[in-house]
């Protein structure tokens, strides 16, 4: 598709930087949406810096001018802290409050960008076991489905305005440079790395690349609203996906991390490690897409 003006939120993460060196090299205006005065106007890297403050629901609409899509990826990260209340409230409400700033601005314009790709995660559907879920399972009812739940219907007011709506549900990015990938790799390479807990649990994978090339899809492929699971076709189990890692790094893998001492160290988060997503993009296989790393061996060398 001929040059674009995009405009990106957490455009400066794993995933929106990614996003941001894509759409350049393909010849797209990018437009960065900025909390720093200092970042605004053009940047050298090409890229055009515009303000909003999403504490406060303040977007420089003005800046939006001739956008015809957006990517809205802010939020504060799921596995940075420990979830403390206080840090629980900011995981929900960056992400609610950062998507209600956007949409309302997109709502009030009098040309609004024809789509709006939504983050969102694969945690809209709770802890699933090992049974095979895809778009349309239901809601889970733990603290990220709610978290998911909210940060979705907050993009409300652009569908009402007739924006095309994508809302991204995304599994775990594998990226030796961000994410948990970040964490696990260097343990890995100096053969410290094991299963966590049972290593029953399923873990859906997707390797940056296929990441970013589902967004980009989503945004150039008319017709497609909803929720879309960014996931690679092939869940693995904890212990499947150590096993590849050990075997791509040419490592052993000896040291199972019991699931109580993922308690200690997580809190209430190592629920969410020890849990099980089996989770499958069959919308985004419907549509057409492609994944270039479809299996954990894939995304791992890829991440690699």
């Amino acid at each position: 598709m001929e040059g674009m003006r995009i405009a990106v939120t957490g455009s400066t993460g794993l995933i929106g930087s990614a996003l941001v060196r894509s759409l350049l090299a393909d010849g797209h205006e990018v437009v960065r949406l900025v909390r720093q005065r200092s970042r605004t106007g053009p940047q050298a890297d090409g890229t055009t810096g515009v303000g909003w403050n999403p504490q406060a629901l303040q977007v420089d609409v003005a800046g939006l001018a001739g956008v015809e899509a957006v990517v809205h990826l802010a939020g504060a990260g799921i596995g940075e802290r420990r979830w403390t209340a206080a840090y629980k409230e900011e995981i929900r409400s960056s992400r609610v409050l950062g998507t209600e700033a956007i949409a309302g601005a997109l709502a009030g314009m009098k040309e609004p960008p024809r789509v709006l790709v939504n983050g969102s995660a694969v945690g809209y559907y709770g802890q699933t076991g090992a049974r095979v879920i895809d778009e349309e399972a239901p809601l889970g009812d733990d603290f990220l489905a709610e978290v998911c739940a909210a940060w979705e219907a907050a993009a409300r007011p652009a569908e009402e305005a007739g924006v095309r709506v994508a809302y991204a549900r995304s599994g775990m990015v594998l990226s030796a440079s961000g994410g948990a990938g970040a964490r696990l790799f260097p343990l890995f390479r100096l053969g410290l790395g094991g299963r966590l807990g049972s290593g029953e649990q399923y873990w859906s994978v997707v390797s940056l690349a296929d990441e970013v090339a589902a967004l980009r899809f989503l945004i150039d492929t008319d017709g497609l609203s909803g929720p879309f699971n960014l996931t690679g076709p092939e869940p693995v189990t904890n212990r499947e996906l150590t096993a590849v890692m050990g075997r791509v790094l040419g490592r052993p893998t000896p040291f199972p991390v019991p699931e109580f001492a993922l308690k200690v160290a997580l809190g209430e988060m190592a629920v969410e490690v020890a849990g099980s997503h089996r989770v499958v993009p069959r919308r985004l296989l419907e549509a057409g897409f492609t994944f270039r790393h479809p299996d954990a061996e894939a995304a791992v060398r890829a991440a690699l």
